[in-house]
């Protein structure tokens, strides 16, 4: 079977170049997800004219250059929707990109991509995801997540736009469009996420709402049946309603419409028929299963397709999509580029520090105003620690930028002297996210991937309400921050329901999160230099409300060995006969039974374990000069749940950690009740020896 042939007599007679490439859109969806036996056709068949529409006449593009920095943004959020995409990634030619940056040569989805789908190792996976594939610009699938992120993306083109567009030089003025479906209308991020967007007005901002009243479980006013259109124009965005999902030409006037839009963003309703064309047409059969291979012949022989041939792609479909999509997007990234090439020369110092930004590179000197802390009994809270260190590196990366959940005075995240990110003032460096945790993670996620060094902050306990784009950060390989302030028991009088438990073991959980809980403000210094240089490895610091002693470091090892995750502070000089293990606030608890242990005769060690995650990154050798095999007398202490230290103390090691939920009391109470003390910790290490 060949990839291309002319269509027999009878197929599209009325000459409709427009719609033999919309149909072709629904025909390659339902046939992939007819071969994988597995999928959802019934959105790509009924939003086949929408991406058409977007792509073909508005969107801003290059195909030969998918990483274009001022590429219009297109974003499915409806993820299981996924054929939609490649199908038009397929048709617009797009070319890949490798992990290095540069052209491999290969479509970023062929046709044979597409036979492909949902199969082990293909570019075409079940949900769209960012790095494995050419042209998607996030990873979605959990629903209204794409939506958060664009927020995210145009919050971003903002910023850049305000602080390196100069008269007579627009380096930034992308659009950011999202399809988004009734599912996501239901999460509650998408919720928070569009409040926050019409606060900002971000008038760069496009959602198109698949209005089909579908979910899996059947018509959608089984649980759903408000006015969402009405809900968006108190929200503050400018809501436009098209009435059938074929009609082209007034999705060309709604989206129009978003192009002259300046004040608001814009949300289009759509209407459409899931499953259009097919015996399944408007049924949640469509939704989640393939068609069934005699469906698919009617639904063919309903758009006048050739029933007997799959993956059927008519002579000049590809090539006219292609043009009508590079035609007008690589004109405008050619005057891009001449029009960088001027403004090297009259903004060099701009232009080289965009040149690091998209590159995720940092200036020379990055981090030298990171201050040392001198030895202090007393000290200062991580948190206190992490707004000075966070402040020195904002002097030098003013692309750092972010905020918190309405906790940038206790997180102490605020940029000193730095004006806030609103809608009067887009070159504000202080982000505020109201009390929306869950679209403060996805907003994040979306600044991250337009190369912005963004960060997000709340309080540990609260990581409940955001997990899902944490994941997402790890999953997508994106360097956000996730700042956590009041780490455990030591909160005191706010109670269990602020008092973080099995948060550290959760997000200890994630594969490829570099969850760190520095010991100290040296630590934390550490941590964000750590952090700093590894743009796509997302990273949770997780501080202290309380202070913690700044440990004498001419006396302990220097907290640089946070780099590797876990070093020997103290008693490193022999093989010792009890390793206490610790992190954050409570190493100078270990730090404390060290001292007492070896006053009595004992040798003792405490290694800083502040980073499970970079630890196990290291060699075997360097793990064993920490915790050496054959001392089996091992003692963890954390303020959290025991869940994972089973690996570091083994079977004959014991836990000083958390088996309950806190409770409402002054810290001292607390570590006396639970057993943070210096004489418990002493005990258990002389029962693991016995």
């Amino acid at each position: 079977m060949t990839d291309t042939a002319t269509p027999p007599a009878g197929v599209h007679e009325d000459g409709s170049a427009e719609r033999l490439q919309i149909d072709t859109i629904r025909t390659l969806s339902m046939d992939a997800v007819q071969k994988a036996n597995s999928g959802h056709p019934g959105t790509p068949m009924a939003l086949a004219p929408v991406g058409w529409t977007v792509w073909t006449q508005f969107l801003r593009y290059d195909p030969a250059h998918a990483d274009w920095p001022n590429r219009d943004r297109f974003v499915l959020s409806v993820g299981h929707a996924s054929m939609l995409l490649y199908s038009l990634l397929h048709l617009a030619g797009v070319e890949e990109i490798d992990k290095d940056g540069r052209k491999s040569g290969n479509a970023a989805v062929s046709l044979e991509d597409i036979r492909q789908f949902r199969q082990l190792g293909s570019k075409t996976p079940g949900h769209p995801e960012y790095r494995h594939t050419t042209g998607v610009e996030t990873t979605t699938g959990p629903l209204g997540a794409g939506c958060g992120n664009s927020v995210g993306m145009a919050i971003a083109e903002r910023w850049l736009a305000a602080r390196y567009n100069r008269p007579g030089f627009t380096l930034f003025d992308h659009d950011v469009y999202t399809l988004c479906g009734d599912g996501d209308m239901m999460e509650g991020v998408s919720a928070e996420a569009a409040s926050m967007a019409g606060h900002l007005k971000l008038s760069n901002l496009c959602w198109i709402y698949d209005a089909n009243q579908i979910s899996i479980e059947g018509a959608t006013d089984l649980a759903f049946d408000e006015d969402v259109g009405k809900r968006f124009q108190a929200y503050g965005w400018n809501v436009i309603h098209v009435d059938d999902a074929n009609d082209v030409e007034a999705l060309k006037r709604a989206l129009q419409a978003f192009r002259d839009e300046n004040e608001r963003p814009t949300f289009i309703v759509v209407h459409s028929v899931i499953g259009w064309g097919s015996p399944r047409a408007g049924s949640e059969k469509a939704h989640g299963e393939p068609l069934g291979a005699e469906n698919v012949a009617k639904t063919k022989e309903a758009y006048g397709w050739p029933v007997d041939q799959d993956f059927f792609v008519p002579d000049g479909v590809k090539e006219a999509f292609t043009a009508a999509v590079r035609d007008r997007g690589a004109k405008a990234r050619d005057e891009w580029v001449a029009t960088f090439d001027r403004y090297r020369s009259e903004h060099p110092d701009l232009a080289a520090e965009l040149d690091l930004m998209l590159k995720d590179e940092l200036p020379e000197g990055w981090d030298s105003e990171i201050p040392t802390f001198d030895a202090d009994e007393k000290g200062v809270a991580s948190r206190d620690a992490g707004g000075k260190v966070l402040n020195a590196i904002v002097k030098k990366v003013p692309w750092l930028l972010g905020g918190s959940a309405d906790l940038a005075p206790s997180t102490k995240t605020d940029i000193r002297g730095a004006a806030s990110f609103e809608a009067g003032n887009y070159g504000g460096s202080n982000l505020h996210f109201g009390v929306r945790e869950h679209a403060m993670g996805a907003v994040v996620n979306g600044m991250a991937l337009s190369h912005l060094r963004s960060y997000g902050s709340t309080f540990l306990v609260f990581l409940d309400y955001m997990r899902a784009p944490v994941r997402l950060s790890a999953l997508m390989e994106i360097g956000a921050v996730w700042v956590y302030t009041h780490d455990s028991i030591g909160v005191g009088e706010d109670g269990p329901t602020h008092q973080p438990i099995e948060h550290l073991a959760t997000m200890r959980a994630i594969p490829g999160l570099d969850t760190i809980r520095p010991c100290d403000a040296n630590e934390v210094a550490e941590a964000w230099r750590a952090v700093m240089q590894d743009a796509s490895t997302p990273a949770a610091l997780v501080l202290s409300r309380q202070a913690l002693p700044t440990l004498d470091r001419s006396k302990y090892a220097p907290a640089s060995g946070l780099a590797k995750g876990g070093y020997v502070l103290a008693g490193g000089e022999e093989t010792p006969d009890v390793i206490l293990i610790a992190t954050g606030s409570e190493v100078s608890l270990a730090v404390q039974a060290y001292e007492k242990l070896i006053a009595e005769g004992v040798k003792a060690r405490v290694v800083s374990l502040p980073s499970w995650y970079r630890y196990e990154l290291q060699d075997a050798a360097y793990k064993e000069s920490v915790l050496p095999k054959a001392v089996r007398a091992r003692v963890a202490i954390e303020m959290a749940g025991e869940l994972g230290w089973d690996r570091y103390v083994g079977t004959d090691g014991a836990t000083i950690t958390m088996s309950t939920f806190g409770a409402s009391a002054p810290i001292a109470k607390l570590q006396d009740k639970y057993g943070f003390t210096v004489d418990n910790v002493v005990k258990v290490a002389k029962e693991v020896m016995a």
